[in-house]
């Protein structure tokens, strides 16, 4: 069963349809008392990073996030959100995964934020993309990404300059899209995720 950690920064409706299409039973975690239970963990998230790391901090599940052992998926914001810090307000974030979340530069014509399908490629081999061929098309809306690194990065795209679309270190995962707006691709990569 997979918790979704909400803390009021995101919209939690497409997630729950993708994962009632797959067949994962699922329930809300609010507070730290609800964390234990689950066998893995899904942390949602659009909005402003430093709005949202408050939120997360009023729950009180902070700590019980970066001491887990099970699996962990960070979904936008949510995968910002285990970096350690973003150039969005400058915020302090939960420094689970030593990487910096930066934002678009408005250069050459590109639209910020960047919005629609775009091409993901495996850097590095990782359970989440089991079946899922490489530069299949994910759905992305951020105007903030996570910089490259070749130790914790699992995939790339480019849109602009190249940066890590999805990110892992231990237990912890992170997608820059949402794969519940994704279709197939993004359904195998929440199936492969719910297999770990």
């Amino acid at each position: 069963m997979t918790g979704i950690v909400y803390y009021g920064a995101g919209n939690l409706f497409s997630l729950q349809c993708s994962l009632d299409r797959i067949g994962e039973k699922y329930g809300l975690i609010t507070s730290a008392e609800q964390f234990e239970g689950f066998e893995r963990y899904i942390i949602p998230g659009v909005g402003h990073a430093g709005a949202a790391m408050q939120k997360l901090e009023g729950t009180g599940l902070i700590p019980l996030i970066r001491e887990t052992k099970k699996p962990l998926l960070g979904v936008c914001l949510g995968m910002q959100l285990l970096t350690a810090q973003s150039e969005e307000g400058n915020s302090t974030l939960c420094n689970i995964i030593p990487l910096r979340t930066r934002r678009f530069i408005k250069d050459g014509g590109l639209k910020i934020p960047h919005t629609g399908w775009n091409k993901v490629r495996v850097e590095r081999a990782g359970p989440l993309y089991e079946g899922i061929p490489d530069d299949s098309q994910f759905y992305f809306v951020h105007s903030y990404y996570i910089e490259l690194n070749s130790n914790f990065t699992l995939t790339s795209t480019e849109y602009g300059i190249t940066f890590s679309s999805s990110i892992m270190k231990d237990n912890f995962f992170g997608v820059q899209f949402h794969p519940e707006k994704s279709g197939e691709a993004g359904e195998q990569l929440l199936k492969n995720f719910t297999r770990i």
